[in-house]
């Protein structure tokens, strides 16, 4: 499928989004690895119902990239400029992995415009488990310079075991996906750190959106203790787990995430 992309300006910053479909905005936001396209399914289903933005963040994709500093509170700035630069007051925001972790600070930093999160695989503070997968993937992206080599070393992070002995074709392609990056490494590095610095657990008492966690029991980046601690730190949040699944459990489990989706997006529509 393709859709006509379009440059927002923010601030120093170019970011490429998409902007289909009609109805409440549902804001997508992508994960550490890759940028809009991780959310080709979701927009093809959701196009049909809401108005789907979904961009790339600064540093990924066809957005600007430089390497220099950015925390997960400067991507929620950036996407918060971005609803403004669409016309767009309020809507559902969904962030994988560090979008959930960017979607936090959304709802911290303008209450008001945020309607409902979804948080999928993400985290308010990674564990020590979560931390050394990150940091692992990251020195053998700098060490090697080569994205399908840090691809090779980090397809395991993300699906489950039986995903990934059970599935050999599937798991090659997302091991090509990754190892298909265009980016800067510089600018994975930086958000890599990004997501070791993030640390919301303070404040989710003051995120009163309703919040629908979910997360794979088998996922070592985001793990069970990391999800649980997101969750039973959210006054209003529920939390659904992912079983035998693992960090891409989008993919290894795409109609129960889409079923959970649909039917949390639809509970909390303001429309």
């Amino acid at each position: 499928m393709e859709f006509d992309l379009k440059q927002a300006p923010i601030g120093r910053y170019a970011l490429r989004y998409l902007d289909v479909g009609a109805g409440t905005p549902v804001i997508l936001i992508h994960g550490l690895a890759g940028d809009h396209t991780a959310w080709l399914a979701q927009i093809e289903a959701l196009r049909q119902t809401y108005r789907v933005i979904a961009f790339d963040n600064r540093g990924a994709g066809g957005s600007t990239q430089l390497d220099e500093p950015v925390t997960t509170q400067d991507l929620a700035r950036d996407t918060l400029q971005l609803m403004h630069h669409c016309g767009i007051d309020r809507g559902h925001v969904v962030g994988r992995s560090m979008g959930g972790a960017v979607a936090q600070h959304m709802a911290l930093i303008a209450p008001e415009r945020v309607i409902s999160l979804t948080l999928c695989a993400s985290f308010a503070q990674l564990d020590p488990l979560g931390r050394r997968v990150l940091l692992n993937m990251r020195e053998a992206l700098e060490w090697r310079m080569s994205w399908a080599d840090h691809a090779r070393h980090s397809v395991q992070n993300f699906v489950s075991a039986g995903f990934f002995n059970s599935y050999p074709e599937r798991v090659a392609a997302i091991e090509q996906l990754l190892g298909g990056e265009t980016r800067l490494p510089a600018c994975y590095s930086r958000q890599n750190e990004a997501c070791q610095q993030h640390d919301t657990l303070a404040d989710l008492h003051r995120i009163h959106q309703p919040t629908l966690v979910m997360g794979g029991d088998s996922d070592p980046i985001c793990s069970l203790t990391a999800t649980r601690a997101l969750g039973d730190g959210l006054p209003n949040a529920r939390t659904e787990i992912f079983v035998q699944a693992s960090h891409f459990f989008l993919m290894e489990q795409p109609e129960k995430f889409m079923r959970l989706l649909t039917q949390w997006l639809q509970t909390h529509d303001p429309v």
